[in-house]
């Protein structure tokens, strides 16, 4: 396997990780440190193997495909393991490094499977340090869609975490055969349970947010949403647990509309302290901005707001509206109506919900839970063989 960066943590890997160990198969996963991390040790499953990347070349990934400087980094990182040790099949995660992974496949002859954790172009085209004057001239965007369609079409397999995801590569075109959906759905096996309510000295409810906060995760809509109903101030309190390059801005912006006794900020927290705060929740809310990068990715959050069975609110990203359909579980509203964001909020918290909280929690156990998507994974694996 092939990683970019830090590990652990990455879930979403640890959980293929063992998956892959559980069926049979030996796993090496190279990736890159920039924390002096041990150059070899055994992490769960995997052996994984680090090299320690200067910021030059971390900060040149932008205009990969225009300056040879960090794919040539990656390919005498790989090709010196190729040396060391025997490989049956290469498994990159995401797309940037498709390109090693489908030289190797060439030089080789082993099978390549490419795992799109994103929609990169996608994120790339929404991307704050693609958007200004140096990240535009760095970074062209139907330079990377071509790219996308070069080495998608040479993968044996393509993992993508979403039914929509895999539509969109349908018109690439990648060959439906290749397809293969392995979702951020939740590990239940060793998950906590949602902790328990918090005891209030009030019926003060609280509104939550987990996550990363930049500007297309779309909290500045619900902090704005919450303006319109700030006779209700001493009703709901909207908890953000979090960090990111937007959050000076979120405090400025819930300053400015003198919300600080609704909008509390806790910054980034340990998961066992997200597991709490999602368990003393009324209310859960993902407010992404709806574009071509979230109308084909699903975050790993909305099983947890799932499982801890909260009504959720979601806009009307593509993957987040269908599923919250399906399901019954919440609502979905148009991404930047603040209005209707607000009735939402002020309906749920105030006036009660016919939700029935529990559903959530059912079609996890039922449906959207890794025991589910890591048997497409190992099936995915073992058409390699055949």
């Amino acid at each position: 396997m092939l990683l970019e960066t830090e590990f652990p943590p990455d879930v979403r890997v640890e959980n293929e990780i063992a998956a892959l160990a559980e069926a049979g198969h030996e796993i090496h996963l190279a990736c890159a440190t920039r924390k002096n991390r041990p150059a070899e040790e055994r992490c769960g499953e995997a052996l994984v193997h680090r090299i320690t990347i200067s910021r030059f070349v971390y900060r040149s990934s932008v205009g990969a495909l225009k300056f040879p400087f960090y794919f040539n980094f990656w390919r005498k990182f790989v090709n010196d393991l190729m040396l060391k040790e025997k490989f049956d099949a290469i498994h990159v995660h995401d797309l940037p490094l498709s390109i090693v992974g489908a030289e190797i496949k060439g030089e080789k002859g082993i099978p390549l499977i490419i795992d799109l954790h994103e929609n990169w172009p996608g994120l790339l085209s929404i991307s704050s340090h693609t958007r200004t004057i140096m990240g535009r001239l760095l970074c062209n965007i139907e330079q990377w869609k071509a790219y996308e369609k070069k080495y998608l079409q040479a993968a044996d397999k393509v993992i993508v975490v979403v039914d929509e995801a895999a539509e969109r590569l349908k018109k690439i075109p990648v060959p439906e055969k290749n397809l293969v959906v392995v979702s951020n759905t939740l590990n239940i096996s060793g998950f906590p349970e949602p902790g328990e309510k918090e005891k209030r000295s009030s019926e003060r409810k609280i509104l939550i947010y987990e996550g990363g906060l930049t500007y297309h995760r779309g909290v500045q809509y619900v902090i704005q949403a919450l303006s319109k109903i700030r006779h209700l101030a001493g009703s709901i309190e909207f908890r953000i647990v979090g960090a990111g390059n937007y959050l000076e801005e979120l405090k400025s912006l819930s300053g400015r509309l003198q919300l600080n006794e609704m909008v509390r900020f806790l910054g980034w927290q340990p998961q066992k302290i997200v597991y709490e705060e999602i368990g003393k929740a009324d209310l859960a809310v993902i407010p992404h901005i709806k574009s071509s990068h979230t109308d084909s990715t699903i975050p790993h959050k909305l099983f947890h707001y799932m499982y801890a069975g909260l009504p959720i609110l979601v806009s009307n990203c593509d993957p987040l509206g269908r599923i919250i359909k399906e399901t019954s579980t919440g609502y979905v509203y148009q991404f930047d109506d603040v209005d209707e964001l607000a009735g939402k909020i002020e309906s749920f918290l105030i006036s009660g919900s016919s939700l029935k909280p529990a559903n959530g929690r059912e079609w996890v156990e039922r449906k959207y839970n890794w025991d589910v998507d890591k048997k497409r994974l190992v099936e995915a694996y073992n058409a390699l063989q055949q």
